[in-house]
């Protein structure tokens, strides 16, 4: 290895251009030259110092040889017993030999650093969950009765998936000891594959819930807020299912809780949003209106009470905030009235003034209170049956969309005048909004009662109140819910119940479904195909509640929906809870055909068009401006 090494730089030197060019006759000289020297090396046993192995001197063998070693000699060997070489081409190559370590350890230092990184993001971070099919079905039993069926969306354990709040009455042998109302349970299911994440008892049968932040900030936790139906409102912690406060029922005097909790501004300028709470008493005049904290859910005053009279349904109460900023509450029955947050809380407070957030006004409404200035505002008062807020095109505010006995009115939320009205009898449900026209404006889905086992579902423009499209098909479901998700490109899907369609006959609207009454199927209208239905699923059970969340994530939208099965005497019905996710039903959905399209659609250009579909979150929710 040694001798190696030698006969590397001796060809090195023989091709540095401070040497001259290479000779390769010269080369074969100093080849062999250095190979007698390799020889005699070995022969002797090597030389260091110029002397031999036991230090002495080899003697010359004549003069001839002594006078030649007294010559100097380019070819000289070193002290070392090389030949000697140029000393700048030594530091030369010394220093270009460390350049390349250099190089060489920065390089491989980085590489390292680069595969640690990878590494560290691989298997040290976790990835998101997937959603897949996001589809599952979970029994909770037999429940006791109950009337209502409350069903909430929230995301509560932090991993990005909205999970699936709702309560429900639990058998009589459930109840509270000694209690006159049966018990309720409280249910948190994980929206990854519907275990239960936490429950928790209710004194009593739940009317609503709701999960928001009532602290701003992105910090802030998720409350939910349970409202009974007769005393009970408590808000609890999203994520452990654990009571934050319950208002005391003594504060309610003797009335009930007639209506969800309203959120509010921050009154009492503690950080949170407060609240408000509308009971009403044995006799249907005596509304009362409590302001609550809140963060404590103590009460923000005494409460204030109302003389209203009307026939009909109870409304809201609903909060609305105009345009300059004005906050009111609109309530009434079978009627809209307004009530100027700012005279509740005076009144509360039992004080002539509020704070600067509460004194403004909106004109146009002011001009609608009562010759002798009563403090309600008279919105609209014709047999009203629902009320809702719909966002206005091109605004954060949001316009009034009223349904009637005799059909479905828009107001403008800015002067409350009528933007179009439309006459239709049989509207019991509310209507759902969604983009089904191009405007960017919002339009509805109505499901209408058409004849016994009938109903008729149609789209409003919600431009001008005209419809653009319609479709009667069987349903002996009581007012089966209908929901809508917006896509990427600012349309929307809507979903809703019926039987089983079958193939339209071209003389006659009527369509007979195929299969016993006890089946119902959900479709799916998009309004890029509206000749056509999308069968997604089908349940032989009673659809009391739906909705539909977003999973911002993988685009995707997923459809839950609470169904009782079939009750008989003795039984309870059986509560089921499912999750469907709607991206993966799209592919696997069958096409009803509802008319003759041209050109015709075929089965494999639908699949193309709904395989792109993504789904984003509705930007209509909204309570005013």
């Amino acid at each position: 290895n040694f001798c190696l090494l030698f006969r590397c730089l001796q060809l090195l030197q023989a091709k540095s251009p401070d040497l001259g060019e290479y000779d390769p006759l010269t080369q074969a000289d100093s080849d062999e030259s250095e190979d007698d020297l390799v020889l005699n090396l070995q022969k002797n046993g090597g030389v260091k110092n110029g002397k031999s192995p036991l230090g002495e001197a080899p003697e010359p063998d004549s003069d001839a040889e002594v006078a030649e070693a007294a010559k100097p000699h380019l070819s000289e060997v070193t002290t070392e017993g090389y030949p000697s070489e140029p000393l700048g081409g030594l530091e030369q190559k010394a220093a270009s030999s460390l350049v390349s370590y250099v190089r060489t350890s920065v390089f491989l230092l980085t590489l390292g650093i680069s595969m640690i990184l990878v590494l560290l993001c691989a298997f040290l971070i976790p990835c998101p969950p997937r959603d897949l099919h996001s589809t599952w079905s979970r029994h909770l039993g037999s429940q006791g009765g109950g009337d209502l069926s409350p069903l909430e969306l929230a995301d509560v354990n932090g991993d990005g998936l909205r999970d699936v709040l709702l309560s429900f009455v639990m058998s009589r042998n459930g109840s509270a000891v000694g209690g006159s109302r049966p018990a309720a349970n409280l249910v948190c299911l994980s929206g990854m594959n519907g275990s239960t994440l936490w429950s928790s008892l209710l004194p009593e049968e739940a009317r609503d819930i709701t999960c928001l932040e009532l602290m701003p900030g992105s910090l802030a936790e998720t409350v939910c807020l349970v409202t009974g139906t007769h005393k009970m409102l408590s808000a609890f912690n999203a994520t452990s299912g654990k009571a934050i406060w319950t208002l005391n029922p003594n504060y309610l005097s003797n009335g009930t809780l007639a209506a969800p909790v309203v959120v509010l501004p921050d009154l009492d300028e503690d950080g949170v949003r407060d609240l408000v709470v509308l009971a009403i008493g044995e006799l249907q005049p005596d509304l009362c209106f409590l302001l609550v904290s809140g963060r404590t859910g103590s009460p923000v005053g005494r409460p204030v009470k109302y003389n209203v009279v009307g026939v009909g349904n109870l409304i809201g109460p609903q909060v609305y905030i105009t345009t300059n900023g004005a906050v009111y509450i609109l309530f009434g029955f079978g009627n809209i009235q307004a009530v100027a947050l700012r005279d509740i809380f005076v009144q509360a407070q039992n004080r002539d003034s509020s704070p600067p957030s509460l004194q403004i006004e909106e004109p146009e409404w002011e001009k609608r209170r009562s010759i002798n200035l009563s403090e309600l505002i008279d919105v609209y008062s014709d047999g009203v049956e629902l009320l809702q807020m719909v966002k206005a095109p091109d605004s954060n505010c949001s316009n009034l969309l009223i349904t009637t006995r005799q059909g479905l009115v828009l107001l403008r939320g800015q002067n409350l005048t009528p933007y179009w009205t439309l006459r239709l009898q049989g509207l019991r449900s509310q209507p759902t909004p969604g983009y089904f026209t191009d405007d960017q404006t919002l339009d509805f889905l109505l499901q209408i009662q058409d004849g016994v086992g009938m109903k008729k579902m149609m789209v409003v423009d919600g431009d001008s109140g005209s419809v653009v499209w319609s479709y009667r098909a069987p349903c002996h479901m009581k007012e089966t819910p209908a929901t809508s998700a917006v896509t990427s490109d600012r349309k929307s899907v809507f979903l809703f119940w019926a039987e089983g369609l079958s193939a339209a006959s071209p003389n006659s609207d009527i369509i007979l479904g195929t299969e016993p009454p006890s089946l119902h199927h959900l479709y799916l209208l998009h309004p890029a195909f509206p000749s056509i239905l999308l069968d997604l699923a089908n349940t032989t059970g009673t659809v009391t509640a739906s909705e539909v969340g977003i999973n911002d994530l993988w685009k995707d939208a997923f459809y839950v929906t609470r169904t009782t099965g079939p009750s008989s005497e003795g039984h309870p019905a059986a509560l089921v809870v499912s999750k469907l996710s709607l991206r993966w039903a799209l592919m696997e959905g069958q096409m009803a055909q509802l008319q003759e399209s041209t050109p015709k659609i075929g089965r494999g250009e639908l699949r193309r068009f709904l395989s792109r579909i993504k789904f984003v979150e509705a930007p209509y929710e909204v309570s005013g401006c």
